[in-house]
């Protein structure tokens, strides 16, 4: 189907590997996963939600006997980083859900990684422990502290061996002035020597609040110049910074804009063209980025026009005013890529998501569905009807289900592993191996 994330050539057939969550209709808000998130190795897999929890995962070492077995991925740590907060000053809510994850890469045996709300960024390091220290002399093996009359000889504390378990320590946070038109994102420079947040070093506040027209959807570093960033707005610009030219970067060095096409302007063009997601490709001369209906491919030396643009859903354009109605026009759809930037993929509604390569120029609708849970099942395109008369293997338009949709979605940096998240629950999809 498509070339593989080691740029093989070889078409991918995709298949079923796991589903993680619970099989439940009526799904709580603080449930819903709200990012998704590959460490830099592949190895481990974290997910944030509305709740302000992170679940890590890994993923086990392959059975080497049954190479058709691929490896799953298992619970590996759990813990509550956000709590829900109240900022007095300005009488404002500020929920405890997770925006974004994003993992730093590994120097030593400690995983870190950075998690943030809207106010608060957080930087944890995940440990393991197989051993435990034993004979404290001033406390018992059950943490309850001895009568020091009672103490009449000295021990000798040794570690012992114990089950092993992961550890989260909080190495230290950043609480930040950010305003709930906002949607927070973060990102870790190329030089690993800081990160920034889609409003920490820009600002483009008006001075009377009641003239904003646009704000801020998200940001990214350059993958190998650690002073070049982009962010995204609103408007539907991107905008490349220079961080050497100024610490606070209200004066961008590129700015990327395609004209609209006067025939497809409507009441709903501005909503339509606001960016919700950008990333760099792994290479760094290429940038993509998400809007309502389409994903852009941009070369960084072009600023007039995206070399490449992919429809991801053109049939919802009759259905604007519908979608408007039930504010599913405001969802923000995030992007991937594959290992060697040749496949992206994206999310959209009744549970579907979208492969598009850019080397043969195709592309393919899949669904990521309990209906299709049976192990190593290969998934079957999906296509839907805009029209006329529906053939036997095609979906009405009419009938797709808009509570159902993939808003997340991560690609394993060195294999044919994908992950996308539905309300609750997270598919596992990963190459057919024969």
């Amino acid at each position: 189907m498509f070339s593989g994330a080691g740029g093989g050539g070889n078409d991918v057939q995709w298949c079923f590997s796991q589903v993680k969550g619970a099989i439940d209709d009526d799904v709580a808000e603080a449930d819903i996963i709200s990012t998704v998130e590959f460490n830099h190795s592949g190895e481990l897999l974290a997910t944030g939600d509305k709740g302000g929890r992170v679940v890590i995962f890994q993923q086990e070492t392959e059975n080497k006997s049954q190479p058709q077995c691929r490896s799953e991925y298992n619970v590996y740590s759990t813990f509550q980083s956000h709590e829900p907060e109240f900022d007095y000053l300005k009488s404002l809510e500020i929920e405890e859900k997770i925006n974004k994850i994003r993992w730093l890469p590994q120097k030593n045996a400690a995983q870190f990684l950075l998690s943030t709300n809207d106010k608060t960024i957080k930087l944890w390091k995940i440990s393991e422990r197989d051993k435990r220290p034993e004979g404290y002399n001033l406390k018992e093996e059950d943490g309850r502290y001895r009568d020091a009359a009672t103490i009449t000889t000295l021990r000798v504390s040794h570690a012992r061996l114990s089950t092993l378990n992961t550890q989260e320590h909080k190495t230290r946070y950043v609480t930040l002035d950010h305003k709930p038109i906002i949607r927070l994102s973060i990102d870790v420079s190329a030089m690993l020597c800081g990160f920034n947040s889609a409003s920490d070093i820009v600002d483009i506040k008006p001075a009377n609040m009641e003239e904003l027209t646009e704000v801020i959807t998200a940001a990214e570093f350059h993958p190998h110049q650690c002073n070049t960033f982009v962010y995204s707005s609103s408007k539907g610009t991107i905008r490349l910074c220079d961080m050497r030219a100024s610490a606070l970067c209200d004066k961008h060095s590129k700015l990327f804009e395609e004209p609209e096409d006067p025939s497809n302007r409507s009441f709903f063009s501005e909503i339509i063209s606001s960016i919700s997601d950008v990333k760099f490709s792994h290479n760094g001369r290429y940038m993509m980025t998400r809007d309502y209906l389409s994903v852009k491919i941009w070369d960084l030396n072009m600023e007039n026009r995206p070399v490449e643009t992919y429809q991801v859903h053109e049939y919802l354009r009759s259905k604007l005013c519908s979608l408007y109605e039930n504010d599913c026009i405001f969802d923000k759809f995030e992007c991937c890529w594959n290992g060697n930037d040749s496949v992206v993929m994206t999310g959209s509604y009744n549970n579907f998501f979208r492969m598009l390569d850019r080397t043969q120029r195709r592309d393919v609708t899949l669904e990521a569905s309990r209906e299709s849970c049976k192990p190593r099942q290969v998934l079957k395109p999906r296509r839907v009807c805009a029209g006329g008369k529906r053939k036997k293997d095609e979906i009405s338009v009419d009938s797709l289900d808009f509570n159902k949709k993939i808003l997340h979605t991560a690609w394993h940096p060195q294999e044919n592993i994908i992950a996308v998240a539905t309300t609750n629950n997270l598919y596992i999809f990963q190459e057919k191996v024969n």
